[in-house]
């Protein structure tokens, strides 16, 4: 067969013991936990911001930038729940390129799965000690999210994933919300059946267990827009589109009618710039309407410290490896805007 197996990794538990949570993050992440579902439940009307790089590539400058974050959110904490985006896993569409810190702690150095797995739990739990925050993750490996689910305040599942059927039942088993993000098609009702999955109980097998899941009643949409067959993006974030979501939830009846809009992907056509356009465009159509006021629980922001993106190799502190970034002036002031405006 053409695979070869390297080595045995540790499974979840162990790397669990090895490097622990302390009583006191435990509760930390109990409490944001709470604070962020009741957004989802609508028992608070706080808007939740999803934010932070493409992918975390360097620890140093993802802390930083966490930081940074930490400060702004006690100027707005009463309006907005910011979750931070260590996204530790990279999709790639044709499998080439830096595919994360699982695969690559050390992006000019060759993969290291093991020290992959050991960095990001290791950065996870040091960016919740350092501000106080909680983050969220992509589940690219359905099998890896054990190693951190005892950290993660939410997950989201790629446009490229989300008709796979481990990750919908995988989802169900979560007791933190789980994105859904519309293919890259932008055929709703894939998602949306990707929702209903993930909002009910299954029985499969996962790390070599047969388990049952208890159904995950925060799944939810993602809107980021669209790929044409030309390659050309097309976006879904407008008011129009987010009227037709909402209908199509009232007609599925799933338990939870809630929506995060993704402004940079194929919703900005990759141009990081726009996302601050967009994001006031979304606050606007919640204004116009009840429904979509109701369904949008918060919204979803590609930054870091510097605006763009660099090649491997270039070094510049803070800025993405992958897709191109809004950078920390222009995030710092497009959240107190966001703020105004609820």
């Amino acid at each position: 067969m053409g695979i070869e197996f390297s080595r045995k990794l540790p499974v979840p538990k162990e790397i669990k013991e090895q490097f622990p949570l302390s009583d006191q993050l435990k509760s930390l992440k109990k409490q944001r936990d709470e604070e962020i579902k009741d957004v989802f439940t609508g028992k608070s009307d706080r808007f939740l911001l999803i934010i932070g790089p493409c992918s975390a590539d360097n620890e140093d400058s993802v802390l930083d930038y966490v930081t940074r974050l930490a400060e702004v959110q006690e100027k707005v904490k009463d309006k907005i729940i910011i979750i931070p985006r260590i996204y530790t896993n990279k999709p790639r569409t044709t499998g080439e390129g830096y595919m994360g810190m699982v695969h690559q702690p050390d992006p000019s150095k060759h993969e290291d799965l093991l020290e992959g797995i050991i960095s990001v739990r290791k950065l996870h739990t040091k960016a919740m000690a350092e501000s106080g925050l909680t983050c969220a993750d992509e589940m690219l490996y359905p099998e890896n999210t054990r190693y951190l689910s005892d950290l993660l305040a939410y997950i989201a599942i790629g446009a490229r994933s989300v008709e796979d059927q481990q990750h919908r039942l995988v989802a169900s088993a979560m007791d933190i919300p789980v994105g859904m993000k519309n293919p890259t098609s932008g055929d709703l009702n894939v998602m949306l059946n990707s929702i209903k999955a993930a909002q009910i109980q299954h029985t499969f097998i996962y790390r070599g267990w047969d388990v049952t899941s208890s159904g995950n009643p925060l799944a939810h949409a993602i809107l980021r827009g669209s790929v044409d067959k030309y390659g050309v993006s097309h976006a879904n974030y407008h008011y129009e589109d987010m009227q037709v979501l909402f209908e199509l939830y009232k007609k599925r009846n799933l338990d939870n009618m809630s929506l995060i809009v993704d402004v940079n992907h194929a919703n900005s056509g990759k141009k990081p710039l726009e996302q601050v356009r967009i994001c006031k465009e979304v606050m606007h159509s919640c204004r116009h309407s009840d429904d979509i006021k109701n369904i949008v629980k918060g919204l979803m922001i590609e930054s870091y410290i510097e605006d763009g993106a660099q090649k491997i190799g270039e070094g510049i502190y803070g800025k993405s490896i992958t897709d191109p970034c809004l950078g920390w002036e222009k995030s710092e002031h497009l959240i107190m805007d966001i703020a105004d405006l609820l």
